[in-house]
């Protein structure tokens, strides 16, 4: 692919008459292509549960994470564009890679992503996964300078969530190549948001894991936060 040439994009429309109130962008990982959510059936368990949800895949080339223009790109070519439909409400789902692109959007647009939903992301390199680790988790480390590391400055946000702070729900395989990085992750979420599978970073195991994580209504409403623990609350998997 070519960093320079437009992100391609395909959307995905509701069926029926009545107008989608979501739109739910989804964000492959380096190496994935986007047709590879229609393969696995991520469309198909949307539409089997009637949910009012538009879908744009967005097919970004890795470059554009590696240059950083990934997060203006992604905004100007992709969501703006299909946000203009009319729609309540823009939703992530970002596996590997995709996972970090919608973390970032989201830290960058503070109030304007309601949820994003996360299979196996991409949270950092291992180097600065083991600094949280001895740290004792996201909650203890200190991030120190993160304004020119978006990995780092990430991180940060997830540490200390604030105003217009999404709904994040993760899933992720016990085998996972970055499942260290996910378990740091899982530490700060509500238990009932967290689900893994025996797998690692692949296919099979996150088409599980998105029957799974849609099992648990997050497209569905919006959950009252006064009914479950706030964003930082200690959970873990299930």
């Amino acid at each position: 692919m070519n960093a320079g040439a437009p992100i391609a994009s395909a959307l995905y429309a509701a069926p029926g008459a009545v107008r989608a109130r979501r739109l739910l962008v989804m964000l492959p990982g380096v190496g994935m292509k986007a047709q590879e959510f229609v393969d696995h059936g991520f469309i198909a368990a949307l539409r089997a549960r009637e949910l009012p949800v538009d879908v744009v895949i967005a097919d970004a080339d890795a470059d554009l994470y590696l240059d950083g223009s990934i997060l203006e790109r992604l905004r100007g070519e992709v969501v703006l564009p299909a946000m203009a439909r009319g729609y309540d409400a823009l939703w992530f789902l970002g596996v590997s890679l995709g996972g970090m692109g919608a973390l970032g959007y989201a830290r960058e647009h503070a109030g304007q992503v309601e949820g994003i939903l996360l299979l196996a992301p991409f949270l950092g390199v291992p180097g600065t996964i083991a600094e949280v680790r001895r740290a004792g988790g996201l909650g203890h480390w200190e991030p120190g300078t993160v304004a020119d590391d978006r990995e780092r400055a990430v991180l940060a946000w997830l540490k200390e969530p604030g105003p217009g702070h999404p709904l994040l729900f993760l899933g992720y395989g016990r085998g996972d190549r970055f499942a260290a990085g996910h378990a740091l992750l899982a530490e700060r979420l509500p238990a009932a948001r967290v689900v893994t599978e025996e797998g690692g970073h692949d296919w099979e195991t996150w088409a599980k894991l998105w029957q799974r994580i849609l099992d648990r209504q997050p497209l569905a409403r919006r959950p009252d936060p006064t009914q479950e623990p706030l964003p930082h609350a200690k959970g873990g998997p299930q």
